[in-house]
């Protein structure tokens, strides 16, 4: 086992996840400026930006193995939540595509793929795999495609089909979402996806997100980070589900809070695929503790300006209500109000 990975680490029961120092400055701080509202912030997702999490069309990071393990008992208990409509087997064949090529490219010691026609060899080494397979035919893997590949990555998958003027979400990989259901999301349009939002309705975001990734072209994909809070270093925060995380938002005190709240952040990638013209939509989910944001002085006092402007709407869709005080309260003392540089690189003092 290469030793960049930890593989005892757990994200329920006794929460052992841990961020090293490493892990804790290439985090992507999701806040540029001081306060926060919905924006489509859509930029280009070429390699390199303000923190290591940016350098690769998919992050393989140190909770790797942690991670990939935590989604394969998410799936022996729910087997629904990687769902795949049937017209999408071309997608699901792309998927496996890119993040092979992807993996290999970007990361050779850990991974290698073998082309000769249409069989392939994959090498997976951080989780012990290796398969023969030939590229277009299911029957040669142990499952499907698109959840061979994905229980072999880190973060969510939606594969979204362009038809009718519209994106639908016809499949997906879904064990670390924050509080959405892909049952009972799968075959919604783009819009009703995203119903429950607050206001970014009314300011006209997906308006212009759909109409810009209708245009998304091959070759150019996109990303952008969304953000929310929540309780313990839970990844599986699904409605199906809430009985076993959503009273944890009761248990935060002033003592708790800097271990027990953390920031989860999505590293949101968008990919057109080129056999079935779908988007492949990447949601990889990143959580770094109030505690480990405020060792790092930039984001220690950005996260206490967002929070303490953050629209009431947005607190209440977000699930803060109960204890954004606690958190405010907490980084106060670390905010001394002087001006800070645009954008969420960690800074000159981190650590």
């Amino acid at each position: 086992m290469n030793q960049r990975f930890k593989p005892a680490e757990t994200f329920r029961r006794d929460f052992t996840f841990r961020n090293s120092d490493e892990a804790v400055l290439r985090f992507p701080f999701p806040f540029p400026e001081d306060s926060y509202m919905y924006s489509v912030n859509i930029e280009p997702h070429t390699p390199g930006g303000p923190t290591a999490a940016f350098q690769a069309a998919f992050d393989v990071d140190e909770h790797y193995v942690a991670e990939c393990a935590e989604r394969a008992i998410v799936l022996e208990e729910d087997p629904g939540r990687c769902k795949v409509l049937p017209h999408m087997m071309a997608a699901q064949w792309d998927t496996l595509e890119l993040i092979m090529e992807s993996f290999a490219r970007d990361y050779p010691q850990d991974f290698s793929l073998t082309k000769e026609g249409t069989n392939w060899v994959w090498e997976n080494r951080p989780l012990g795999i290796k398969q023969s397979f030939v590229f277009g035919d299911a029957k040669t893997l142990p499952c499907e495609p698109f959840e061979y590949i994905t229980r072999q990555a880190q973060g969510d998958f939606t594969l979204q089909d362009q038809r009718e003027d519209n994106l639908f979400v016809d499949g997906g990989m879904v064990t670390t979402q924050a509080d959405w259901s892909l049952e009972f999301n799968i075959g919604m349009t783009f819009h009703e996806w995203h119903g429950p939002v607050p206001l970014a309705h009314q300011l006209g975001v997906f308006d212009r997100a759909l109409k810009f990734l209708m245009r998304l072209q091959y070759g150019q994909p996109v990303r952008r980070l969304n953000w929310t809070m929540t309780i313990n270093p839970r990844l599986d925060t699904s409605p199906e589900n809430y009985p076993l995380w959503g009273t944890d938002r009761t248990t935060v005190t002033p003592e708790n809070v800097a271990e027990k709240v953390f920031l989860r952040v999505e590293l949101q990638t968008l990919f057109r695929l080129p056999r079935s013209n779908a988007i492949l939509f990447g949601i990889r989910c990143y959580l770094l503790s109030v505690a480990d944001i405020a060792r790092v002085e930039k984001w220690g006092k950005r996260l206490h300006r967002v929070l303490l402007d953050l629209p009431t709407e947005l607190q209440d869709y977000k699930g803060l209500t109960r204890y954004r005080q606690t958190v405010v309260d907490y980084l106060a003392p670390l905010d001394d109000g002087a001006p800070l540089p645009s954008g969420i690189a960690p800074g000159q003092t981190a650590l």
